[in-house]
């Protein structure tokens, strides 16, 4: 899976990396495409070619304007999408009013309907079987404490479900007959997710899996045909290790279905309709991400994908007999679809970026003949768009952009790689702003991403496109730790955060030198979560480098985070780390705190104050330690806010803070 770890407030850290999108159906396909190879396959990373940095160039664009901020902040962002069952309507969730809230469209398109109001965001929307509802999850304040609510599809009161302010619940999945909806759950004190049972009818919660140990947790995927098993996934915290389950709703008895030696990846997506075939994802070979069909009964898997780009699997047709699936190259990706008997496959013509099967849960309309896509790029704000089948199609049906912004020319992202300190290949998304010289004299930022377990891809990112159209230079760069280039690359930071990772980072800011435009003298780091964490590490344990930083929820001190951040959090932690005890010279080392007395740079810090991942105390000890020291430091806490910035007026603001400092600090402008 692709993990969205980009710098915007609105969408932070991935590195729970717990879902995979369910995709749905293809029908009356193959008259669409033509046929393509048996098994998918398509090279990987192994075949990068390293990109010279004197190849790399500004275009002329006499247009070229830095971009308005409330332009980029307006124009506004579209998730979590469901087909009504009757295919007319669509629920899904935008921030037109400045905040995530649930709203639904015509499906043939037309201005949307805002169905709740909340200063609250609001996730996970699902329509009842019978259409006469949607359930959605909310949270207060950016807490992460989920609570499922229910309102009328055609308006109304909304119901608060569950109203357990100390339990996340998360992820309705309503079985066929409508009288139960299952939740993955994680009380706030408890370090595994669990599945738990909603009646209806009754609003009683029953707890279907029981997890004993402390580092595993369960999500649901598909209900049988009949409603008497559940299938799930169960998966360990580091996200190296997770196999396939079937539960007896009755009795809560599970079945292991990809039974395994040592770490090996198995996360199911999709049931056939039959009953029969799982769509998953599995890692089997070689530890790189591959598609497979499962034979429930004979537990043998067939391979759709055989690739060492991150291949992830989608969902079957209605009927069964097609199936889709997504893969990730170097962060651009591109979505499949295969025929199940013969496992043809070939990729659906859409333009390039980040694309996907947008519905839950099913991207497809009931009766199949419409299917909801999502894209971006770099240069095109999220939407979503309906396939028409038959005529072979597409429709855009949310329109995110402002038109202000679509007359501002937006420089594109470009794919580079390049060796670093040890000799790895590193990829890296890489700006360039229009209109500049080739003379050494052009600040420059680097842009750490959160995690560590994700991926920076093409994403729009109006973060990003606020500093670029202002003449920064960015890169982005996938450090060892990043997924998408296969399990060996993904496990190359263990117990090593802030070390190699950083020399990645360091080495992405040579490649920038060595183009010729940038001085070395005005080079800037940003990042929220792990990326905050990095620039941390940056400004202190490589001083020289950097010219001015901009941390946002970053960690300074690994030992501290165990006591404050959430308690399934910090079995990730130590899934990367190791015992805080018996390896504490490895916490130590990779704890910014370690080098704070050597940093130079004048650092922002930016904090949401009701941060469950990353709490407040760290930015406290960060600016603490730096005025003690005499050092340039100013921060900035965001009340109601968690790990990352939702409400517009605080992403706003924390753009406008951003530009300012670097402005200041690597133009030498106020």
């Amino acid at each position: 899976m692709l993990a969205r770890c980009r710098l915007e407030n609105e969408v932070t850290m991935k590195s729970v990396r717990s879902t995979c999108l369910s995709f749905l159906a293809f029908l009356a396909f193959l008259a669409f495409l033509v046929c393509g190879s048996a098994v998918a396959q398509s090279s990987g990373p192994d075949a990068r070619q390293i990109s010279d940095p004197k190849t790399i160039t500004s275009a002329s664009n006499p247009n070229a304007r830095p971009i308005p901020i409330d332009d980029l902040y307006f124009t506004r962002s579209v998730s979590s999408a469901s087909w009504s069952p009757g295919g007319k309507e669509i629920a899904f969730t935008t921030d037109i009013s400045g905040r995530a809230n649930l709203w639904k469209v015509n499906a043939d398109g037309g201005w949307p309907i805002q169905l709740a109001q909340s200063d609250e965001r609001q996730y996970g929307d699902t329509w009842s079987p019978d259409g006469k509802w949607i359930v959605f999850q909310q949270d207060t304040g950016g807490n992460e404490l989920w609570d499922i609510f229910a309102i009328p599809s055609d308006g109304g009161a909304v119901i608060n479900l569950s109203n357990t302010p100390e339990i996340r619940e998360e992820s309705p999945r309503w079985s066929p007959d409508g009288k139960t909806i299952a939740l993955n759950t994680k009380p706030k004190e408890a370090t595994v997710y669990d599945i738990t049972l909603l009646d209806w009818a009754t609003r009683k919660m029953t707890p279907l899996t029981h997890e004993s140990t402390p580092n595993h947790l369960w999500q649901s995927v598909a209900w049988s045909p009949d409603g008497k098993t559940l299938y799930a996934d169960r998966l360990e915290v580091s996200f190296t290790d997770a196999d396939v389950y079937a539960i007896e709703v009755a009795t809560g008895k599970t079945t292991n279905l990809t039974a395994h030696q040592g770490q090996v990846l198995n996360i199911a997506s999709s049931l056939s309709k039959d009953g029969k075939k799982l769509l998953i994802t599995s890692n089997e070979k070689s530890g790189y991400q591959n598609v497979a069909l499962l034979d429930i009964p004979g537990r043998k898997l067939a391979w759709v994908t055989d690739t060492k780009w991150e291949a992830s699997s989608g969902d079957f047709s209605p009927d069964g007999n097609w199936l889709t699936y997504t893969i990730n190259a170097d962060g651009r990706v591109d979505t499949y679809v295969a025929d199940v008997a013969t496992l043809h496959s070939e990729k659906i013509p859409v333009p390039g970026g980040v694309n996907g099967f947008a519905g839950y849960p099913s991207s497809f309309s009931p009766s199949g003949d419409r299917l909801l896509l999502s894209h971006e790029s770099s240069v095109e704000p999220g939407d979503f768009w309906i396939c028409h089948v038959s005529s072979r199609k597409s429709k855009q049906l949310t329109y995110s952009a402002i038109a202000s912004l679509n007359s501002v020319p937006r420089s594109p992202s470009q794919i580079i790689s390049y060796k670093s300190f040890d000799g790895k290949t590193i990829s890296a998304l890489l700006w360039m702003p229009f209109n500049l010289k080739r003379d050494g004299s052009n600040p420059a930022l680097v842009l750490p991403h959160g995690g560590p377990t994700g991926q920076s891809g093409d994403y729009w990112s109006p973060r990003v496109a606020a500093l670029v159209s202002r003449g920064y230079i960015c890169i982005e760069a996938n450090v060892r730790g990043s997924t998408g280039y296969g399990m060996e690359f993904q496990k190359a930071n263990y117990q090593d955060l802030g070390g190699g990772d950083l020399q990645d980072e360091v080495y992405a800011a040579k490649f920038l030198e060595a183009t010729g435009y940038v001085n070395p003298n005005k080079i800037g780091i940003t990042g929220g979560s792990y990326g905050g964490f990095m620039t941390l590490m940056a400004i202190g344990r490589t001083p020289d480098i950097w010219a001015a930083g901009v941390e946002m929820y970053g960690i300074i001190n690994w030992m501290t985070m165990l006591e404050h951040e959430d308690p399934m959090l910090q079995q990730y932690e130590m899934s990367l780390l190791g015992d805080p005890v018996k390896d504490r010279a490895a916490y130590n080392a990779a704890s910014p705190i370690t080098y704070i007395h050597s940093v130079k740079a004048p650092l922002l810090v930016l904090q949401g104050e009701n941060d469950p991942r990353v709490p407040k105390e760290e930015a406290e000890q960060v600016v603490i330690l730096l005025k003690r020291d005499g050092k340039t430091v100013d921060a900035h806490y965001y009340a109601n806010e968690g790990h990352g910035f939702e409400k517009r007026e605080n992403q706003i603001d924390s753009i406008r803070r951003t530009v300012a400092w670097f402005d200041k600090y690597l133009k030498g402008t106020n």
